[in-house]
């Protein structure tokens, strides 16, 4: 199969012939239809995630089973599909609670294994993983449901408990930033976008947002502002980016009694960042980490695609080839150009 194989740690990733991947007995093989640039991938470029090398990145991904393992009973070839980042296992306590996000066993194509910036993908545990795709949901679609789109679900309608009237504030307007806006919308909040990038507000603001520019603000100026447009602060705020001046900014931006969701990804030397814990006290605030979504969560999710509701095709700012690929990975080193995701189609 073709894939984009990184050989050294940032820098630009090949495309070549690689050997097809081996189906594991309780997995199966998957024909790559589209699968998302994600800044995740970025991070494992990078050396911010630990990746064994030759590596091939990618884990938003949608596309057809072609083989499945002989311990699997549920899952067919032929079918369409997608999968969460997280592959549980099924077994742990984490799983048998429910909890698959933060299964203690669980596998992550593109990160432990090869993953999708490739023809074909070999996934985990099919049986529970897998999550057949309705007919009317493109494969870009749920490709771009990934990471990005379900850590944005969950973190709203699991931690935040965003209903109508809400006042959601979402700081970074990327992929995850911008699915959190239509997320939230669609809910019936009132929303109000940070950024610093006029293209990522405008499209927030196309998505029905309240904007917040950013740019030569510091973290205290970002949550004055969120506070003055909000009436009084958000009930609900993420940090869709990972900074350390966001998920500060965040925090600050809240009323009282109010819920700091954590989903761009602090690591590196970000990895243990300070919050204004005092505010947290004082104001009995309840900060959240948010990990993706499992797969028995999908299909709430999906229904609102169906129906119309969420749209998160309108997301996808371009496709490419995968030739292109590396340059868009590698582009991510630099400031955004362009709102929206990319979308891999093999």
């Amino acid at each position: 199969m073709r894939a984009v194989v990184i050989d050294q740690l940032q820098a630009l990733p090949s495309v070549r012939e690689v050997p097809d991947p081996a189906c594991p007995p309780h997995g199966a093989v998957v024909r790559v239809e589209a699968t998302g640039v994600c800044r995740s991938d970025w991070h494992a470029w990078m050396g911010h995630d630990v990746v064994r090398l030759p590596h091939v990145p990618g884990h938003e991904l949608a596309g057809t089973v072609v083989e499945v393992g002989p311990d699997v009973r549920t899952r067919r070839v032929g079918e369409r599909v997608t999968v969460p980042f997280v592959c549980a296992c099924g077994t742990c306590a984490a799983c048998t609670a429910g909890e698959q996000q933060v299964c203690e066993r669980q596998t992550q194509p593109g990160f432990t294994g090869w993953g999708s910036f490739a023809e074909l993908v070999a996934l985990d545990h099919a049986d529970l993983n897998l999550v057949p795709l309705p007919d009317g949901v493109s494969s870009v679609a749920a490709a771009s449901l990934g990471c990005r789109f379900a850590t944005a679900y969950r973190a709203l309608t699991v931690h935040g408990r965003v209903n109508a009237g809400a006042v959601v504030a979402v700081h970074g307007c990327g992929g995850v930033g911008l699915s959190a806006v239509m997320i939230a919308v669609a809910r019936g909040a009132r929303v109000v976008a940070v950024d610093v990038a006029a293209e990522a507000l405008a499209a927030a603001r196309e998505l029905g947002a309240e904007v917040v520019d950013a740019t030569g603000l510091t973290p205290e100026e970002v949550a004055t502002r969120v506070v003055e447009l909000s009436g009084g602060g958000a009930h609900v705020s993420l940090d869709a980016l990972g900074s350390p001046a966001t998920a500060v900014a965040s925090v600050l931006g809240l009323r009282r009694r109010g819920r700091h969701v954590q989903v761009g990804l602090l690591l590196a030397e970000h990895a243990r960042t300070p919050l204004p814990m005092d505010r947290v006290v004082a104001w009995e605030l309840e900060l959240y980490g948010s990990h993706g979504m499992a797969a028995h969560e999908y299909p709430a999710m999906l229904d609102d695609v169906v129906a119309g509701r969420l749209d998160p095709e309108r997301l996808v700012g371009r496709r490419v080839g995968l030739d292109e690929a590396p340059a868009a990975l590698a582009a991510m080193s630099g400031p955004a150009t362009g709102a929206g995701m990319t979308i891999v189609v093999p």
